[in-house]
């Protein structure tokens, strides 16, 4: 009996994975989760399938109650899904016990929260570092990289600081740094702009791109805000618990996944599949 060919091993940002056969990253199959209090039954995400491909930036977009925040959580292994399955790097977090898919988790995804998550007793640069402890990162931490950051999101001067001393926008700005400091491949980020204005907003959006075109980390961002959007690749519509519309922007490359527009019409019935 032939004995099975293994697969070579690489490393993404020091982490050790087995190569992938397919190029997506990120794969939802039929996603379904329903919220159930007592008898009553509430659909948030209703039979959603699409990929997204290494490197890449999404945006999902949609209004409140749209289904894109559960979808979220559902993609980055924080929530199971009533039915069909999430495929991370090739590995289904529905096949993992609560230990291995925190683990894939802090070696595979960095979070950005609407809300800050940050601990209220360390300070900023406290934050920071208990982060990439946690992650398992075998190397030190890379001050140069953190420098890089922290001119990048202009909290150079506030990492002494705990978060009652700090703003809404240096808080969010200090979230987004811990997210960012391990390098990881993917990056969700959950209205990364909500608190901020105008100004810091561009400079996260702009450290978010930068970070996906420079270190090849695929960003997957929700938002309500269509110009926010727009600094992606790709705009996946929610309504509904469903993926209406699936558009490419300007960023995208030429024949790059998604490069051509594809805008399907609205979907009768329990599955959007893109």
């Amino acid at each position: 009996m032939k004995q099975a060919r293994r697969l070579a091993p690489r490393a993404i940002y020091n982490q050790p994975v087995q190569t992938a056969q397919s190029s997506a990253i990120i794969q939802a199959e039929n996603l379904t989760k329903v919220y159930r209090s007592g008898r009553i039954e509430v659909p948030a995400v209703r039979g959603v399938s699409f990929s997204v491909e290494r490197g890449e930036f999404i945006a999902i977009v949609g209004p409140s109650g749209s289904g894109k925040s559960t979808l979220f959580y559902l993609l980055g292994g924080l929530t199971r899904a009533t039915s069909g399955r999430v495929v991370i790097d090739g590995v289904d977090f529905g096949s993992l016990d609560d230990a291995a898919r925190t683990r894939l988790r802090k070696q595979r995804i960095g979070f950005v929260f609407q809300r800050f998550n940050l601990l209220p007793t360390l300070t900023a640069m406290g934050n920071i570092e208990i982060a990439y402890d946690i992650s398992g990162q075998k190397q030190p931490l890379d001050h140069a990289y953190l420098d890089h950051l922290s001119d990048m999101l202009s909290i150079k001067g506030r990492l002494d600081h705990r978060p009652s001393e700090l703003s809404g926008g240096e808080q969010q700005r200090i979230a987004i740094a811990r997210a960012l400091i391990t390098r990881p491949a993917i990056i969700l980020a959950d209205e990364p702009t909500g608190n901020l204005d105008t100004k810091n907003s561009d400079a996260v959006l702009a450290m978010l791109r930068r970070s996906n075109k420079e270190l090849g980390q695929t960003v997957l961002m929700i938002t309500h805000n269509l110009e926010a959007a727009a600094i992606a690749d790709r705009i996946l519509q929610v309504r509904d618990g469903q993926i209406i519309s699936n558009t490419a922007t300007a960023y995208a490359a030429p024949g790059a996944p998604g490069s051509a527009p594809i805008v399907p019409p609205a979907v009768a019935g329990d599955g959007a599949s893109l």
